[in-house]
């Protein structure tokens, strides 16, 4: 299949329906939050992470990659950026998103209940850049490569 035929989506929950089948066995890590990468080849690669209460991301792009992701189990918050502030978008089990090239947001556990997700980047995470909110602004904070920060 080519990456014009493949939804990302419909790849996300091919491996959701199945964590029992998962290379890597889900755990929950009380510090920070856990996350493995279950498959990859040359069109995609498929992560799978999981989110206990107050876990989450920082406000971040994924370096060029499209992608999506699905949460499996439990409920995420999306916020991304408009009008110059965040907008948070309630996910429960079952809901995803697909996202393009230059889709910067930030994914939280707020609930109380732990939750599971996968993603799936086009093309493979190789960096991700971390951004502050700054009056209205979006800032540079930092940029991580794959193989070093993850």
């Amino acid at each position: 299949m080519t990456h014009r035929t493949t939804d990302l989506l419909a790849v996300a929950a091919r491996w959701a329906a199945d964590p029992g089948g998962w290379p890597e066995p889900l755990r929950f890590d009380p510090v920070t939050r856990w996350y493995a990468r279950l498959a990859a080849d040359a069109d995609h690669e498929v992560w799978a992470l999981s989110w206990l209460p107050g876990q989450g991301t920082d406000l971040h792009d994924h370096g060029g990659s499209a992608g999506a992701f699905l949460v499996v189990a439990g409920v995420l918050t999306e916020e991304t950026v408009s009008g110059g502030r965040l907008r948070p978008h309630r996910l429960p089990a079952g809901a995803g998103r697909r996202f393009g090239v230059r889709h910067v947001h930030l994914v939280a556990n707020r609930g109380d209940a732990p939750a599971v997700s996968v993603h799936v980047y086009r093309p493979a995470l190789r960096r991700m850049t971390r951004y502050d909110l700054t009056g209205g602004r979006l800032r540079v904070a930092e940029v991580a490569e794959a193989g070093v920060a993850w």
